[in-house]
């Protein structure tokens, strides 16, 4: 996102807005994010699709914010879902919900009905035993549920083993070679209609020739259920494209990677869905921290944040890198030091070893590339409130989320 986050006379800035003075107002930590920036990244994706029949469905589970939900909505975006939670997010964001698909391993009774009563567009289904149960709870309620097998194309996304869901060992989809028996058997249902395909292999894929390759995978299983009379009419290809956290990582170019999928799919009579996150709202995102203390050991030199591993866990959880950039660049040499946040884990870190200047106590700091998989990870451990959630869309900025209280701690908690 070049230019949506950057120093203007030494001063860094989100669009129109300088930093310092949202985290002075706000306070830290505090979490910010280019509304500009998450527009642009979504439609990259829509406007490269041409007249190409598709829907772009915006992954919930990379930050699922009202407010960013609302936006996304308003331009006609669809949603992919993992949990009755994120469907009524983004019901109550205006989303249509005959633009989201439900994903995930484990639907429960009461998510299966509450997706069928809004009118879901179809279930990205994992294995037999959720199509029995999803054409149960669909007979009791009188109505035809739509479903896609996700396929597993045994393609090794190369990613984060955590993130990475497209191999036989993973817990996601149903073998592709097993596919074609599992769509003829699910014929047995009444309540049930097999209207598409879906894989999704891993997220922060840099580089997209794995996803191509399930791709192709997918179409040719798609090929043969038509032959066998099963009418497949939309692909689901997931999301999962890669963002650069750092210098060495070179970001795919959405249009390039959505042209590449137009040739596939073109003249096939399918509409295509994709399911990108972190592409649209990773780089949009920042961390906004103070300085509380240096402190020297022997072989160490930390720099204690107010953030913490509560906050932004991908450090410590992926060993993800994250730039950390002061809000008032003073100049001076810079030191190796480990930024470390409050809470009572020596894996409570957001860089090791990391060149940092500018960075005594009272500084601000920016965590870059933080609007994906950051406050939706967010947890009260060490009863630490999560931190406020602004929007920034061109000069002006809000507030979309207020800082928890220590009284927001404990309720729904008796004595």
């Amino acid at each position: 996102m070049e230019g949506v986050f950057s120093y203007v006379n030494d001063h860094y800035q989100c669009e129109g807005v300088p930093l310092a003075g949202v985290a002075e107002a706000a306070g830290t930590p505090c979490y910010v994010y280019s509304g500009g920036a998450i527009l642009d990244a979504y439609r990259a994706y829509d406007s490269a699709f041409g007249d190409l029949p598709h829907v772009v469905c915006y992954a919930v589970k990379a930050n699922s914010n009202l407010a960013v939900l609302a936006m996304l909505a308003r331009e006609g975006c669809g949603f992919d879902i993992v949990s009755g939670g994120e469907l009524f997010r983004v019901l109550k964001a205006g989303g249509d919900p005959a633009r989201v698909v439900f994903s995930g391993v484990g639907k429960t009774r009461a998510e299966i009905e509450y997706a069928l009563k809004s009118g879901i567009q179809a279930f990205n289904c994992e294995s037999e035993g959720e199509l029995a149960e999803i054409d149960h709870v669909a007979g009791e309620l009188g109505t035809t549920a739509r479903f896609s097998l996700r396929v597993n194309p045994d393609v090794n996304a190369v990613t984060h083993p955590y993130i990475s869901t497209g191999l036989r060992d993973h817990k996601f989809g149903i073998d592709i070679a097993e596919a074609p028996a599992v769509y003829q058997r699910a014929r047995r249902f009444q309540n049930l209609r097999a209207s598409g395909v879906s894989c999704h292999i891993g997220s922060q894929i840099l580089d997209y020739s794995s996803i191509l390759e399930a791709a192709d995978k997918v179409l040719a299983l798609i090929e043969g259920l038509r032959a066998d009379g099963i009418g497949i009419d939309h692909v689901d290809l997931g999301g999962g494209l890669g963002i650069s956290y750092k210098g060495a990582d070179k970001a795919p170019g959405i249009a390039d990677f959505v042209q590449q999928l137009r040739e596939r799919v073109a003249g096939k009579g399918l509409t295509v869905m994709i399911e990108p996150g972190r592409s649209i709202v990773g780089q949009a995102g920042v961390l906004l921290t103070k300085v509380l203390y240096r402190k020297n050991s022997p072989s160490k030199e930390f720099v204690i944040v107010d953030a913490a591993m509560n906050d932004l866990i991908r450090p410590t959880l992926y060993q993800a890198h994250h730039e950390i950039r002061p809000l008032h660049r003073l100049g001076g040499g810079a030191k190796v030091v480990d930024v470390v946040g409050p809470v009572c884990e020596t894996g409570d870190f957001l860089a090791r070893d990391r060149a940092l200047a500018d960075a005594e106590p009272g500084a601000l700091v920016a965590v870059a590339s933080a609007g994906a998989y950051g406050f939706v990870q967010a947890s009260n451990y060490n009863s630490r409130p999560r931190p406020a959630e602004v929007l920034v869309e061109g000069s002006h900025w809000r507030v979309v989320r207020t800082r928890e209280t220590y009284e927001n701690l404990i309720e729904g908690e008796c004595l």
